[in-house]
């Protein structure tokens, strides 16, 4: 229990009154005291552990022991504020009911105590009013309480939602990164291993450019993992024009003459390019490509056409990743492959 709570102890000095100004009290009077302080600490002490369980005990044992008491002395009427406080964090959806059932169970006290009148009255008047105050000012507490308790776990979820997002991202953009990055450089590989008996000359430029593309997708990949990486749409015509020209396909491209998009329009198209020529290069047997982009009112519209041998209808975790990351923005991604394969992405501008 927090140290903090035991100033809330200071409330049995209510327990005072009665034998401090009865001329007729005796030591058995301040002997009720002393056993109602001993009795109820503890009590108040179990009243604070997390278990409910021990909650509704210390609630029991403290309306039990302020019943008893206040027959003997008036001012024991104050644990029913404590009552009532308990009552908050263990039934507060009838925190009114059992306010109104400790008002009239101190109602029935003032009736059979043996205290003189008008002092029965003044001594148990003041816990009546604090059962309906402190009753209130508990509840609203309580309710804060668990709607901080709440927002701590919206919290986590969010969290785990969004290391979940990030883990989705940084894997379609190492799909699409690494895809064609190792795709070009397997190509380029193959390509310097069949010029080097014949063309030691060509196969070492290749070669030179072969190291610059591993440092390219090197780079390409601690960006992925750094989220900030900025995918530009002309450099990466340049790379899938290197990469196509390796495997032997001729590549046509139109990217600049509808304009620029935004960042983020950028990048997605970019990124939906290298995935789109990395499948020309790995599945199409294709001997031309075309790539167009062009502004149709609202929409950037990127078609990138092979006359290779089209495929099937199933698709593999790059164009799935693709789906997802335009889908993402309001966009949607169209794949024809009856006559080679022609694909479509619309991204809103």
């Amino acid at each position: 229990m927090p140290a903090g709570e035991y100033v809330h102890l200071l409330y049995l000095f209510n327990l005072l009154w009665q034998p401090f100004f009865d001329e007729s009290a005796d030591w058995v009077d301040w002997l009720v005291v002393v056993g109602v302080v001993v009795l109820f600490v503890p009590i108040y002490v179990l009243a604070h552990h997390p278990d409910p369980r021990f909650k509704r005990i210390a609630l029991a044992a403290t309306i039990a022991l302020g019943t008893v008491a206040t027959m003997f002395n008036i001012g024991a009427s104050v644990l029913f504020v404590y009552a009532i406080a308990n009552v908050a964090w263990v039934d507060r959806r009838r925190v009114v009911w059992w306010q109104a059932g400790l008002t009239g169970l101190c109602g029935l006290l003032v009736l059979v105590s043996p205290v003189p009148w008008p002092f029965r009255l003044y001594g148990i008047l003041p816990s009546v009013v604090f059962i309906w105050v402190i009753g209130w000012l508990v509840t609203a507490d309580a309710r804060r309480h668990d709607e901080a308790q709440r927002l701590r776990i919206d919290n986590v979820r969010i969290e785990q939602l969004a290391t979940a997002d990030e883990r989705e991202r940084i894997a379609r953009d190492l799909h699409d990164l690494v895809g064609q990055s190792l795709t070009g450089l397997v190509v380029k590989a193959q390509l310097v291993q069949s010029l080097l008996p014949s063309d030691p000359d060509t196969a070492t430029a290749q070669a030179a450019d072969l190291e610059t593309s591993a440092r390219d997708a090197l780079a390409q990949v601690r960006a992925a993992i750094d989220g900030l990486g900025q995918v530009s749409l002309v450099d990466e015509v340049d790379t899938a024009a290197r990469t196509l020209g390796a495997a032997g396909v001729d590549l046509s491209a139109d990217v600049t003459a509808a304009g620029q998009p935004g960042p983020l329009v950028e990048r997605i198209l970019a990124l939906a390019l290298r995935e789109a020529t990395t499948n020309v290069v790995r599945h199409a047997r294709a001997s031309r490509c075309t790539v167009t982009l062009d502004r149709v009112t609202d929409q950037w519209v990127l078609v990138v056409v092979d006359d290779g041998v089209g495929g099937g209808t199933e698709e593999g975790n790059g164009l799935r990743g693709m789906r997802e990351r335009v889908l993402a923005v309001g966009g949607v991604v169209h794949r024809d492959v009856t006559n080679g394969t022609r694909l479509t992405v619309e991204v809103p501008a």
